[in-house]
């Protein structure tokens, strides 16, 4: 069964406690602190499954749990990590959090493996807490917390090519006929209730995916009907064949059914609009029965404004081939534009905005001058971000200023070059010139 949305709650694991005991041994009248680390938890991480085409899977079943990392154990033992969750999605696939509507991952083009919730960091067994002052450290680190979100799943089909028009227009028929797909065809609307996806091959060995479109009705734009589900399918493909009904055996009138559907195309989302759309006249073999000529009709409104008219037949197969030549030239001579959706929603951006304390105390040492922050926001921030690769430091840089952390050492009156330090990192600050801010936030 096809679905194309879903609703899920997922949560990483938690980092596993540290541990307390002391080595013993025989003859040995004092041994050390030898409590070992907790395991690291389990992180969520999205990827894309080629042979998927459907989000089904998600439809009944709703919390998704990595591993939690196990407490670390004596002689120094590690705690095991906890095991990742990978869940696989069709390629297409956008991630957003639930509430705000923001894109966490676009899982489409090179992007086709993605970290979304990071699981806690272990704790430090009490064999890292030892310290001349303090030879047998009674205490352990406890485990970081999981992250957990409500996430939102939508499967936008990837596709060369995009099917459209009205129901009955023929466009099942017209997709059974040119690719290798077995749409449900009848004669009544609303017989697709589902995109269906074929490959068009030429006898060079090339070819192009094509995506019938359900049909579309009038105020499909405007969420009527399945509008939403169905358009949003139209925003990846690159361009679109418009197949019409020229028989107006139940009455419509070919032209209408043209600006109707392109009325909605624009409401929906403008740019879709400026994709090439070759408009195929169908059903002109059932046709000859009306007195006016409705391919003529056609080309006579909607040539002037730069669509090109194919006349052709579903059933017979009549112009078929013409169109098909006309989309693959189309393809080749227009350069390929990936719809993708850049993240909006960072999952440690929660932690940003939420109430935690921390301080700041400034330390004098002679000349030397540092500031030391401290406290759960910054100590919950660093256990999800790797300052080591330049994402995740360029990350940490952009927290530091939404939470007003910079704001406050300004006020404590750091200076430039100064030293921040922060459990165990430690930092230069430098000012940063307005302007680039602005565009960071971007």
């Amino acid at each position: 069964m096809f679905a194309d949305h879903a609703r899920i709650h997922i949560r990483s694991g938690k980092g596993g406690d540290g541990h307390v005991s002391f080595h013993r041994e025989k003859f040995v009248a004092a041994g050390g602190p030898d409590g070992g680390d907790g395991g690291r938890g389990g992180n969520i991480i999205f990827e894309v499954d080629k042979g998927m085409n459907t989000l089904f899977y998600y439809k009944h079943r709703y919390m998704f749990r990595a591993g939690d990392g196990q407490e670390g154990g004596k002689k120094r033992c590690h705690g095991s990590n906890g095991a990742d969750l990978v869940l696989k999605v069709p390629e297409g696939t956008i991630i957003r959090e639930e509430h705000s509507g923001d894109v966490i991952a676009d899982m489409s083009g090179s992007n086709v493996r993605q970290i979304v919730l990071k699981g806690g960091r272990g704790g430090k067994g009490n064999m890292n807490f030892a310290t001349p002052t303090n030879q047998i450290p009674q205490f352990a680190e406890p485990g970081k917390a999981a992250m957990e979100l409500d996430v939102t799943l939508e499967l936008k089909l990837v596709a060369d090519v995009g099917l459209v028009g009205f129901p009955n227009a023929g466009k099942s028929t017209f997709l059974s006929r040119v690719t290798n797909a077995t749409p449900k065809i009848a004669d009544y609307p609303f017989t697709t209730i589902n995109p269906n996806l074929g490959v068009v091959e030429f006898d060079d060995g090339t070819g192009f995916v094509i995506a019938d479109m359900p049909g579309l009705i009038e105020g499909a734009s405007e969420g009527v009907g399945l509008g939403h589900t169905f358009l949003r399918h139209i925003e990846r493909t690159r361009v679109l064949i418009h197949l019409v009904d020229t028989a107006s055996f139940d009455g419509r009138d070919p032209v209408e059914d043209v600006y109707a559907i392109h009325k909605e195309l624009e409401a929906f989302n403008p740019a879709i609009m400026k994709k090439p759309i070759l408009i195929a006249a169908n059903k002109v073999d059932a046709s000859g029965y009306l007195e006016e000529d409705p391919v003529a009709r056609l080309k006579a409104e909607f040539e002037p404004q730069g669509f090109e008219i194919y006349p052709i037949s579903a059933v017979t197969g009549q112009g078929v081939k013409e169109l098909l030549y006309a989309v693959r030239h189309l393809l080749e001579t227009t350069a390929p534009e990936q719809v993708f959706y850049e993240q909006e929603f960072f999952p440690e951006d929660m932690i940003a905005v939420q109430d935690l304390p921390y301080t700041i105390v400034r330390e004098e040492d002679g000349k030397e001058v540092r500031f030391v922050v401290e406290g759960p926001k910054i100590e919950k921030m660093l256990n999800y971000t790797n300052l080591e690769s330049e994402k995740g430091f360029m990350f940490f840089q952009n927290f530091l200023r939404r939470s007003g952390i910079l704001d406050r050492l300004k006020e404590e009156g750091i200076e430039e070059g100064q030293t921040v330090k922060m459990y165990g990192h430690e930092f230069d600050y430098y000012s940063e010139d307005p302007e680039d801010m602005e565009n960071d936030d971007q």
